[in-house]
């Protein structure tokens, strides 16, 4: 089973909660978030794998090409463009559709490849942990977690997602079986909460809740799950002990009051989802 743990916003505690999580069951940890992936700062596994994703781009064969200029009016990311008497590639705006190829009359275009980021690999405290890392100023992450996910075995993982509902969240939710929504007791909390559900009951899995930095009281996201049937997997307590632990670089779950916290949301995680 491929558990999301998402969030509607950065700073919601996803990380915290996913990297915990995965240790408390013990179970594969992945970080989807290609663009930031921070997970392996708190696990620290050692890199055993590592291999770079590569995608393909246009390349032109000037000896060929006619300048006919049908590729870039096909291009509907304008990786290509007519410039006088060149065609101009944007190597980094290229979505590797194929169609620029395909009204091609004279075979000028083919295609190279080149790497946007690589893929690493590492077991931790008898945990397998994966992650994706994008190169910086590349535009596009969805190609690396595509080949991040889509190398999966077929044991439990965690997959912490992108923060937000953009299409890296959406390309992460095609792997995922089930969800976990980390959200924080504001306003804010709230409202991008409310995206985030709205993205997961498009996927139809089943999907709970967790709220971190939780203020102990009858807050307006407890009311917000009471009021739409939504299941609450657990509250993290808003304490300043947290920072200190994290300070020290250590797990929460490895201080006793905070790992009976998440064994009890890894035992409702159980129970809320057919595991």
């Amino acid at each position: 089973m491929n558990i999301a743990i998402l969030s509607g916003k950065g700073g919601t505690g996803k990380t915290t909660v996913s990297t915990n999580l995965a240790l408390t069951i013990g179970v594969s940890y992945v970080d989807c978030d290609v663009e930031e992936p921070d997970g392996f700062i708190f696990l620290d596994p050692p890199i055993q794998k590592r291999e770079d994703v590569f995608v393909e781009y246009p390349v032109i064969d000037t000896e060929k090409c006619t300048l006919c200029g049908s590729c870039a009016q096909v291009c509907q990311f304008h990786a290509l463009a007519k410039a006088g008497k060149e065609i101009v590639i944007f190597e980094k705006l290229c979505h590797d559709c194929g169609a620029c190829k395909l009204v091609c009359k004279t075979g000028a275009l083919s295609y190279g490849k080149r790497s946007i980021g690589k893929l690493e690999g590492g077991t931790t405290q008898k945990i397998s942990c994966k992650r994706g890392i994008l190169n910086v100023g590349e535009p596009m992450a969805v190609p690396a977690i595509r080949k991040l996910l889509g190398s999966l075995s077929k044991e439990d993982h965690l997959l912490d997602c992108p923060p937000g509902t953009s299409c890296n969240v959406v390309n992460t939710l095609k792997y995922a079986d089930a969800a976990i929504l980390v959200t924080e007791p504001s306003k804010f909390g709230l409202h991008d909460l409310i995206m985030a559900v709205e993205l997961v009951k498009l996927y139809k899995i089943p999907y709970g809740i967790i709220i971190n930095k939780d203020d102990e009281k009858d807050n307006l996201i407890k009311n917000y799950c009471k009021e739409n049937e939504i299941t609450l997997l657990g509250t993290i307590p808003y304490k300043k002990s947290a920072a200190a632990i994290y300070s020290r670089g250590n797990m929460l779950c490895e201080d006793e009051f905070y790992k009976n916290i998440f064994i009890s949301i890894a035992a409702k995680i159980k129970e809320a989802f057919p595991w």
